[in-house]
C-alpha cells in the first residue's frame, strides 16, 4: 500500500520493540484510540517505545544537528515501517523533576501573567515583571535567593565539646581525624589540639567555626604554605550547603540531614520575593498573597476583577485556572513546589499546558492518565480527553480504567498475558464489541462489580483522634483490627494524610508501604531489592567452589569489556549515543568464569533472566529464595524478570516490589498492622484480582490491611470503608462515611459511594 492512500490513519508494520510479536495495525486519526491489556502486554512498547518514539525522533530530525544535539534522545523503536506519524506530544507520569524554583504556578505558565499584572497595576509599582519573579535577581529576596528557605549548620549537633581536635569534635565524617579537611584546622596554628572545644574561649570557637579566608600566622609545617583557613562550619556552607554535590555517598547523606536544619527564611517568611515585590498591592493583595491562594480561591477572586490596562493578561490567568478546575487541581495552591505533585496530578498539570491550543493535527499520548485518580476525578479527564479529540488531533491513551476505555471512538487490546506470553494484538474496534468478547479486558468490561454484603468481623478497635494532618479537620475516626479497610476520596481529599501521616503516629504499629522510591538504577534489580541475590550468589559458589563475588555483575563476575552494564555506549558527538550489546559478553553482563558455572543447566545470566515462578522452581530447596521470588509473584510481578534493572521499571511496579520486600522481610504477619498507598496503581482490573486474592491471604493470616485506593474493585471487597472529602484542599479533610461497603453504595453524600452505586449496577 503505498503511503498517500490512507492520509486519516497511523500505521505500524512490523514493530517488535521490547515483547511485541510483528506487530502490524492502523491506527484512525483525529479519533480517540485507547490501548488496553494486562500488565506488561505490550501496550506501553507500543504506543509510547515505538509510535510515539517514532514520531519524536522524526520531529528531532527536522532541527539542526547544534539543535538536536540539546533535545532529548530516544532510542530508535525496532519497527520494519511506520506511515502517517504527526507531530507528538507525549504526557506521561513522570513526576516533575525536583527543583525549588518550580511551582505549580510556573509549571502551568500562571506566573508570568502574575508577574505581568503586577508590574503594570500593583501599586507602588516594583518595576517590570522580572521585579516580580523569586528566579530573577531583581525580585528574588536576596537572603534567601527566592527559595523561601534557608538551610544552615546545627552547631549543637556538628561539634562535640567534650572533644579535642585531636579526638575528632566534628561529628561528620569528612572532618575525622587524619584526613584533609581535618589538618586544615589541625595543623592551622590557631588552636590547641589538646584543649576540649568545652574550653576555647568565644574568639576562638567563632574562629573555629565562622573563619574565612584567614591567612596562619604561625602554622604547623605540615599546612600548606600559602593556604589560608576557613572555620569549619564556613567550609560545609560552601561545599555541601550551598552547592550541595549531586552525588553524594549514603552516609554522608544521613550525615548532611542530621546536622543542617531548613527553615523559612528570615527577611521574607518564604515569600521569597523582595520587600518592592512584596509591597506592591492590587486591591489590597499582594502577589504572594495571589499566590499562596489555591486555584480555587484565585479565580473567585478575579472573576469580578476589571483592570482595563491589564484586561488580555487576566482573561490569560482565568483560562489557565478554568482549566486546572476542569481537571479537578482547584484545591492546589499556587505556590506549591511542583516537585511534590504526584504523578497523576503532575501529568494533569501538564495535560492543562495544552488546553485551547491553536495546533490541530496534533497527536497527544497519555500513559495511563487515570492513575492516581478518583472515579469522581476520571469523568473530568475523559472530558478533557474528548476536548482534545474534538479540536482536530489523534489521542492514543494507554489505560486500564474502565470509564476511560467505554468512551474511546477505538479500542486496541493488547496480551494476551505479559512478557513473553504477551505483545500481540487480541482485538481492534469499539468499546462495545470489546465487552462481547473473550479477552482478559473484554470479560472485565462485561462484568458488573459484585460489592461486598457481609463484612468481616474485626477482632478490635483502634481510634485516631483530632486528626489535622495537612487539611484534615481534627475528626476522630475508628480502624478495625484485623479486616481490610478502605480509606477513599477525591485526589487531594485528605485520605493519604490519615492512613499514612495521621494513623502511623498515633498507632505507631501499624506499618505504612507507601510510594518512597526505590534508590538503584541500571545496576540494582528485583533480586537485590527483595534481599535474595546473595543467596543466589552463594549457590552458585557452592556449586563451583567460587566466592559469592563472581556472581555479581557489579564486583568480580562483571564482564570486562562492558564493566557489567551489559552494553558500550558510543558518545558521537552532536549525534545520538549509540548502545549496542557488549560483543565480550553478548549482553549477559558477566564474564567467562561466572558464565562458566551452572546450575541444572542454568547459568548466573539465565536466571536473571527468569520470571519469579521459574526461579523458584530452579531453586526449590532454598526456602529463603522461593519466599521471597513467590512474594513477587503474589503481587503482580510475575511476568517481569528478576534480573529487569530497576531504571526500566513503571512507578506501579517499584510500588510494588516495595510491598513484596516488606512481606518477604516479615517474621510474624499474623500480628503486623499494614498501611498500603495506592497499590493497585497501573494495574488492569484482572491483575487487580490476583492483588485481592492476596489480601484475602494476608487477612487469613491475621494481618490488619489499611489500603488508600481509587480502584473500585478493592473498595467492593473492603470490610470497612473510611471515606474523606467531600472534595479536595480546603474542600476536604473531613469524614464523610465510616461503614461497610454495602452501606456507602447508599450514600448520596459520598462521591465515592456513587460510583459504586453505578459500577454495580452497570454491565
Amino acid at each position: 500500500m503505498d503511503d498517500h492512500e490512507a492520509p486519516d490513519q497511523i500505521r505500524v508494520i512490523g514493530a517488535t520493540t521490547n515483547n511485541l510479536c510483528e506487530v502490524s495495525l492502523t491506527i484512525p486519526k483525529k479519533a480517540l484510540t485507547v490501548f488496553t491489556g494486562v500488565s506488561g502486554s505490550g501496550k506501553s512498547s507500543l504506543v509510547l517505545d515505538t509510535v510515539a518514539a517514532g514520531a519524536q525522533r522524526l520531529a528531532n530530525d527536522s532541527y539542526p544537528a547544534f539543535l538536536r544535539a540539546r533535545l532529548p534522545q530516544l532510542p530508535a523503536p525496532d519497527v520494519q515501517a511506520m506511515a502517517g506519524l504527526t507531530f507528538t506530544v507525549l504526557i506521561d507520569q513522570r513526576r516533575f523533576t525536583p527543583n525549588a524554583r518550580s511551582t505549580v504556578a510556573t509549571a502551568t505558565d500562571l506566573a508570568p501573567l502574575l508577574r505581568l499584572v503586577f508590574s503594570r497595576a500593583g501599586v507602588p509599582s516594583a518595576g517590570y515583571s522580572p521585579a516580580y519573579s523569586f528566579n530573577d535577581p531583581k525580585g528574588m529576596c536576596p537572603a534567601c535567593e527566592g527559595i523561601g528557605t534557608v538551610v544552615d549548620i546545627d552547631v549543637d549537633e556538628l561539634i562535640d565539646l567534650d572533644k579535642t581536635i585531636d579526638e575528632g569534635p566534628v561529628r561528620f565524617s569528612n572532618f575525622r581525624p587524619g584526613v584533609y579537611r581535618w589538618k586544615r584546622f589541625a595543623y592551622c596554628g590557631f588552636f590547641d589540639r589538646s584543649k576540649p572545644m568545652r574550653d576555647y574561649t568565644p574568639e576562638e570557637m567563632d574562629l573555629f567555626l565562622y573563619a574565612d579566608g584567614v591567612k596562619p600566622t604561625h602554622p604547623d609545617p605540615r599546612f600548606p604554605a600559602s593556604g589560608r583557613f576557613d572555620g569549619v562550619v564556613t567550609r560545609l556552607r560552601d561545599v555541601y550547603v550551598k552547592n550541595r554535590p549531586p552525588k553524594i555517598s549514603k552516609k554522608v547523606r544521613e550525615e548532611l540531614d542530621r546536622i543542617t536544619t531548613q527553615r523559612p527564611c528570615p527577611d521574607c517568611h518564604g515569600a521569597r520575593v523582595n520587600a518592592a515585590a512584596r509591597a506592591s498591592l492590587i486591591e489590597g493583595r499582594s502577589i504572594v498573597d495571589w499566590m499562596a491562594l489555591s486555584v480555587n480561591e484565585l479565580h473567585e477572586l478575579l472573576e469580578h476583577l476589571a483592570i482595563p490596562q491589564v484586561a488580555p493578561a487576566l482573561d490569560g490567568i482565568r483560562t489557565i485556572l478554568d482549566a486546572l478546575i476542569s481537571v479537578g487541581l482547584g484545591y492546589l495552591s499556587l505556590d506549591r513546589e511542583s516537585s511534590s505533585l504526584s504523578g497523576g496530578e503532575a501529568q494533569r498539570v501538564k495535560i492543562v499546558r495544552h488546553l485551547g491550543g491553536a495546533l490541530t493535527d496534533v497527536s497527544y499520548v497519555f500513559d495511563e492518565p487515570s492513575i492516581g485518580l478518583h472515579p469522581a476525578d476520571v469523568l473530568r479527564l475523559t472530558r478533557l480527553l474528548q476536548r482534545l479529540r474534538d479540536a482536530g488531533n489523534t489521542v492514543l491513551v494507554v489505560e486500564h480504567h474502565p470509564q476511560v476505555i467505554r468512551i474511546a471512538d477505538h479500542v486496541v487490546d493488547m496480551g494476551p498475558g505479559a512478557g513473553h506470553d504477551g505483545g500481540r494484538i487480541l482485538f481492534e474496534g469499539t468499546p462495545q464489541a470489546l465487552a462481547g468478547s473473550d479477552t482478559p479486558t473484554g470479560r472485565v468490561l462485561a462484568q458488573r462489580l459484585t460489592v461486598k454484603q457481609q463484612a468481616s468481623s474485626a477482632r478490635s478497635w483502634v481510634s485516631v483522634k483530632n486528626a489535622r494532618a495537612r487539611n484534615l479537620t481534627g475528626f476522630d475516626v475508628d480502624i478495625p483490627i484485623g479486616v481490610l479497610t478502605a480509606v477513599t476520596g477525591v485526589a487531594g481529599s485528605g485520605k493519604s494524610s490519615l492512613a499514612t501521616l495521621e494513623l502511623p503516629r498515633q498507632q505507631r504499629r501499624f506499618i505504612v508501604v507507601g510510594q518512597d522510591a526505590l534508590r538503584g538504577g541500571v545496576r540494582s534489580t528485583s533480586l537485590s531489592v527483595l534481599g535474595v541475590a546473595e543467596s543466589i550468589r552463594k549457590a552458585f559458589s557452592e556449586a563451583s567452589g567460587l566466592e559469592p563475588a563472581w556472581f555479581s555483575f557489579n564486583s568480580k563476575g562483571a564482564c570486562p569489556g562492558c564493566n557489567g552494564k551489559g552494553y558500550i555506549t558510543t558518545e558521537l558527538a552532536f549525534l545520538d549515543d549509540v548502545a549496542t550489546p557488549c560483543d565480550a559478553c553478548d549482553g549477559s553482563r558477566f564474564n567467562p568464569t561466572a558464565l562458566a558455572v551452572a546450575i541444572d543447566g542454568r547459568t548466573i545470566a539465565d536466571v536473571l533472566a527468569m520470571t519469579a515462578d521459574e526461579v523458584a522452581q530452579l531453586f526449590a530447596g532454598r526456602p529463603d529464595i522461593v519466599a521471597a521470588v513467590g512474594w513477587m509473584d503474589r503481587v503482580g510481578l510475575g511476568y517481569a524478570a528478576v534480573g529487569q534493572s530497576l531504571d526500566t521499571l513503571s512507578g506501579g511496579e517499584k510500588q510494588r516490589l516495595l510491598i513484596a520486600r516488606h512481606l518477604a522481610s516479615s517474621t510474624d504477619l499474623a500480628s503486623e498492622w499494614i498501611v498500603l498507598d495506592e497499590p493497585t496503581t497501573g494495574l488492569h482490573p484482572s491483575d487487580v484480582d490476583r492483588i485481592n486474592v492476596l489480601f484475602d491471604d494476608l487477612l487469613d493470616l491475621g494481618t490488619t490491611l489499611v489500603v488508600v485506593e481509587h480502584n473500585l474493585r478493592v473498595i467492593a471487597r473492603a470490610d470497612h470503608v473510611i471515606d474523606i472529602g467531600p472534595g479536595a484542599g480546603i474542600d476536604g479533610g473531613r469524614l464523610v462515611f465510616a461503614g461497610p461497603p454495602a452501606e456507602l453504595v447508599d450514600d448520596e453524600s459520598s462521591l465515592t459511594g456513587r460510583a459504586l452505586a453505578i459500577a454495580s449496577s452497570a454491565g
